[in-house]
C-alpha cells in the first residue's frame, strides 16, 4: 500500500551539518538547515534555521541565523532573527541582535545587546540570505 511516510524529512525540516571535535574549518559556512559546531570554525556562519555551538566548540566569525544556542565560545557578532540562548558554559566576545534572549547564570556576553532593534535584525536577516555586504553597506548610508 502506497502512502506518505510521516517520519520522513519534509521541505521545512532542513538538514543537520556537524563540525565535529578536532575538525577545524576555515572559510564561510552556509546552509538552509542547522549547523552544530563541536570543533572550530574560522569564518562566518549563515544558517537559515539554527546554529548550535556546543561546549568546547569555537566560532571565530559572525553568525547569521534564525536561532542560535551557544554553549561554547564565539568571537564575533550573532544576528538571530528569533532567539539566542547563552548557556552557562558559553563566552561570547561580540555583539548580539535578536528578538528574544536567554542568558543562563554563568554565561558571558562581552558586547552590545540589541533586542527588537529593527535595523540590526534586518541587517542580520539580509546577510543570512546571502546579500553581498557591499549592497548592505550602501543601504546603511
Amino acid at each position: 500500500m502506497a502512502g506518505k511516510r510521516t517520519d520522513a524529512p519534509g521541505p521545512d525540516d532542513g538538514s543537520l551539518s556537524i563540525i565535529g571535535v578536532g575538525l577545524d574549518v576555515v572559510g564561510e559556512v552556509a546552509t538552509d538547515g542547522i549547523v552544530k559546531i563541536e570543533g572550530t570554525i574560522t569564518g562566518s556562519i549563515r544558517a537559515t534555521r539554527q546554529v548550535l555551538v556546543t561546549k568546547g566548540g569555537l566560532v571565530q566569525g559572525d553568525i547569521y541565523t534564525t536561532e542560535a544556542i551557544v554553549g561554547g565560545e564565539v568571537r564575533g557578532s550573532i544576528y538571530a532573527d528569533q532567539r539566542i540562548e547563552v548557556q552557562d558554559t558559553s563566552v561570547i566576545h561580540g555583539d548580539i541582535a535578536t528578538k528574544r534572549l536567554v542568558v543562563q547564570e554563568g554565561g558571558e556576553v562581552n558586547g552590545h545587546i540589541r533586542m527588537g532593534d529593527p535595523r540590526a535584525l534586518e541587517l542580520g536577516a539580509k546577510v543570512a540570505v546571502h546579500e553581498p555586504m557591499a549592497v548592505l553597506e550602501r543601504e546603511a548610508l
